[in-house]
């Protein structure tokens, strides 16, 4: 289970929020070894910051999806400037 977290630039919050929705959310819904993906939009004590969450079926869906350097933020280069910082964690995934 991969969480990414993001938090834009001052002023980017609504070219991010296209970005999110038109690109990022149906890419990873796409992508094969994703089983799930859980996008979280800003609330208004916190209007810069998106997430996501990605369950993958195995590591090796995740680094197809990502590269072997999955511990490092993927950056879309649509992203880059929009972006004032990341976080990412990882976590085995429990089903309930």
């Amino acid at each position: 289970m991969r969480i990414f977290q993001v938090v834009t630039r001052p002023g980017k919050e609504a070219e991010f929020a296209r970005f999110f929705h038109e690109t990022a959310i149906p890419l990873m819904r796409g992508t094969p070894g994703i089983v799930h993906v859980l996008p979280g939009a800003p609330r208004p004590d916190s209007p810069r910051e998106f997430s996501f969450v990605m369950v993958c079926k195995d590591l090796a869906a995740l680094k197809a999806f990502v590269g072997e350097d999955y511990q490092s933020p993927n950056i879309d280069p649509a992203e880059a400037e929009l972006v004032e910082s990341r976080d990412i964690r990882h976590y085995d995934y429990v089903e309930g």
